[in-house]
């Protein structure tokens, strides 16, 4: 969403849409459990050895998987490299480091929920399978965190494992290690592709599965790729990215934004020039001397980062690749939440923001003007940025296998009545159907654990069957002439022409700045 042209309606409001909010949400939800005592331990052989993990009531769990290479020395800003095989057991129960990201002094959770040590040596995953499953549906989770913060670990799949689903959660390369450019870099890579090293490390993953996920009793022909904000854009990204088609067989988008406008290799290597400048690398700087600068002062770029158009690895954007049939063809669940202004931050915005609401704004959001200036602001936000593009996505995509749209806008009990709307990343605990180990289940109410159980059951449903069958009232394919999607609210149920003409407007103002070409 970076530089939005927004004409008309959104014009004076670009500087409330910022990519860096967005971009950094995610914040994990479901943790993983503390044990006192390992439970007892399962092996299962993969290519590169044997991995040692621990067997619970309904879920085989292997944590700290490597996937490929520490990329380090000079391997950090390459494309990620086979794993070295290991002779010994290797002990997988105890979750690995996180990639290096920014991280709290006092050892809380960061914005993407990932606290504990972090590594380069980075690029696992956890595996999280039914006990003596065979031919299961596999579910490859990739976290949000803004491509900056946040880690697999966080996750906690054995729910997913008791209902039948072998449940991965990866690491991949964040922050300026995970998505920068280089003059130097591209010098250096030659025909490899350069930049999007943290999709290339999805890729990877996705290819892992492949070769490895029967081995935990999972079916590489039945993957579903799903991921929340940055994992949700990651998805999409890999959607439109013809090198990865082929890893997965559906997929799942919670809060993935959806219109991207294109940026060249060129534009990200000024970019990351001037960046790594900041940490001490002269504008001379060699790949070598690029590879020695201290992790810890990368660390500390603030950037936009994320996928983009570097022309070898992904030659267009998902919102081109959607607009001229090039996105991958897959059943796809898309969706957004009712409160995404969370990125926004807290309130009161300050008086010039609010003045620059445009009166036509004020004509088609009705409701929201008569509520104050503030809402009316959140709401633009919240369309602009996630509801309207989700619903574009799904009705482009309808037009070979089927898509699902949704709004989640249930807020958990223990929240009302101060909270009114679904936070951004809300939506994560219903789907794992876990509330995380900081928070006691004597605050999870009966109707929380119900909205769990409706949600969960839909995304079980969609890796086991392709279709969200979950609940009293059937989930219809999104039809763009029918414009039906499903609420998970207080009153789950199909809407109609949900916010139609608010999201027509996003459209109309939106789309001539994405580099569409139609």
């Amino acid at each position: 969403m970076r530089g939005i042209a927004l004409e008309g309606i959104l014009g004076a409001l670009a500087g409330l849409v910022l990519t860096s909010l967005v971009l950094r949400a995610g914040a994990a939800h479901a943790e993983a459990p503390v044990q006192d005592q390992p439970p007892p331990t399962v092996r299962v052989r993969i290519e590169s050895g044997v991995l040692v993990g621990v067997r619970h009531e309904h879920a085989d769990v292997f944590r700290n998987i490597p996937f490929a290479a520490p990329p380090v020395g000079p391997l950090r800003w390459r494309p990620p490299q086979p794993v070295q095989p290991w002779a010994a057991d290797r002990l997988s129960i105890y979750p690995g480091p996180s990639c290096p990201q920014p991280m709290r002094g006092d050892n809380a959770p960061n914005e993407g929920g990932a606290n504990g040590p972090t590594s380069e040596d980075c690029l696992q995953l956890n595996v999280f399978a039914p006990r003596n499953a065979k031919a299961a549906p596999v579910m490859v989770w990739i976290h949000g965190g803004g491509h900056r913060t946040g880690a697999g670990w966080i996750y906690d799949g054995q729910n997913f494992a008791r209902d039948g689903v072998v449940l991965v959660a990866i690491n991949y390369r964040l922050g300026p290690l995970g998505y920068l450019a280089h003059p130097a870099l591209t010098k250096a890579a030659g025909a490899e592709p350069t930049g999007d090293f943290g999709l290339m490390d999805q890729i990877a993953a996705l290819k892992w599965v492949q070769r490895n996920i029967a081995a935990f009793g999972g079916d590489p022909r039945n993957v579903t790729v799903f991921g929340e904000s940055a994992g949700g854009m990651s998805t999409l990204a890999l959607l439109a990215t013809p090198s990865a088609k082929g890893l997965y067989a559906k997929a799942i988008v919670e809060s993935g934004l959806g219109w991207f406008r294109p940026s060249s290799l060129a534009e990200k290597e000024a970019e990351g020039a001037a960046l790594l400048e900041k940490a001490g690398a002269p504008a001379t700087a060699t790949a070598a001397e690029l590879r020695a600068l201290p992790v810890e002062k990368l660390v500390a770029l603030d950037a936009d980062y994320g996928p983009f158009t570097d022309g070898k690895l992904m030659t267009e954007t998902a919102s081109q690749a959607l607009a001229d049939g090039h996105f991958a063809d897959v059943p796809l669940i898309i969706g957004s939440n009712s409160g995404e202004d969370s990125l926004m931050g807290p309130g009161p915005f300050k008086p010039e923001r609010q003045a620059q609401i445009p009166p036509a704004a004020r004509l088609i959001y009705r409701d929201e003007a008569a509520a104050g200036d503030e809402t009316l602001a959140r709401a633009i936000f919240t369309d602009r940025v996630m509801g309207g593009p989700a619903r574009w996505v799904a009705a482009r995509a309808s037009g070979g296998q089927p898509s699902w749209l949704y709004y989640f806008s249930y807020v958990g009990n223990r929240f009302r009545p101060a909270m009114t709307r679904a936070s951004h990343a809300a939506e994560i605990q219903y789907v794992f159907e876990y509330w995380g180990r900081r928070t006691p289940m004597s605050v999870v109410s009966e109707e929380d654990k119900a909205m769990a159980s409706l949600m969960h059951a839909c995304w079980v449903a969609f890796a086991k069957t392709s279709v969200p069958r979950c609940g009293g009232e059937a989930w219809p394919a999104y039809d763009p002439a029918k414009d039906q999607l499903m609420e998970f609210g207080a009153g789950s149920a199909v809407r109609t022409h949900f916010r139609k003409p608010q999201l027509d407007a996003m459209e109309r103002v939106t789309l001539p700045t994405l580099g569409l070409g139609n």
